[in-house]
């Protein structure tokens, strides 16, 4: 059977059971809201398996699913954006949002990268310590960050708020996704205008280290052809 891991709760839930239903195939959840069961219906051997969007790339690069519903940034901060272990199959056209680099407003000599390496420089001339850049997406801003040649920062996890660190004194910048701005602005912090991590929005995957039994890959076949998706190579 396919397993089609899919995010359990939100927003991005409704929006992928939305995507799917018209193109023929319902997807519903089963029992109470505690309980992480579903169905789907438009086709045989098709299972679902509801998890937290976070989950879904650990469980496609381990084949535990067949296919998966999940953002691009997620993907490539726990995997990599080039990673071997999956494909992309179909930007589904919703769950937009950016990685972005924001600092304080008031610093208005710093608009660019090159003017927050500078000031990184600097900050670490007066105070001793690297500047701090909170954040929960390690990997894509380091890589995005060493790309750019920054080097005097340090990346402090933030599993919270992280719009609040700078104003908490827990750091001097943050990098983290935002959809309309509207918090940064309520934090006074600023996007920087080279700034832009990565666009993200949700995307179709599949699973290259999956077993996809002969029965399987008949069955995706079919599927593919719903669905408007090629069929994984």
């Amino acid at each position: 059977m396919i397993r089609i891991g899919v995010p359990s709760k939100g927003r991005l839930m409704q929006d992928t059971f939305d995507w799917f239903g018209a193109r023929g195939l319902t997807m519903r959840r089963t029992g109470n809201d505690r309980e992480y069961a579903g169905a789907v219906e438009g086709i045989e051997g098709v299972g679902l398996v509801l998890l937290s969007a976070g989950e879904i790339p650990r469980e496609l690069a381990a084949g535990r699913i067949h296919l998966g519903v999940t953002g691009s940034d997620l993907v490539g901060e726990h995997l990599g954006l080039d990673a071997d272990e999956v494909q992309e199959l179909k930007r589904l056209g919703f769950g937009h949002a950016d990685l972005i680099l924001a600092v304080p407003s008031v610093w208005i000599d710093v608009e660019t990268v090159d003017d927050l390496d500078a000031a990184a420089a600097g900050f670490r001339a007066a105070h001793g310590h690297r500047l701090r850049i909170a954040t929960k997406y390690h990997r894509l801003v380091r890589d995005f960050l060493q790309a750019q040649g920054v080097a005097d920062y340090q990346l402090v996890d933030s599993q919270g708020a992280t719009e609040g660190t700078v104003k908490n004194g827990t750091a001097e910048a943050i990098a983290d996704i935002t959809s309309s701005g509207e918090t940064l602005r309520a934090n006074h912090l600023r996007i920087l205008s080279d700034g832009l991590i990565h666009s993200s929005e949700a995307v179709l995957w599949a699973s290259r280290v999956a077993d996809w039994t002969p029965e399987d890959r008949a069955v995706m076949a079919r599927l593919a052809g719903m669905l408007g998706v090629p069929v994984p190579g």
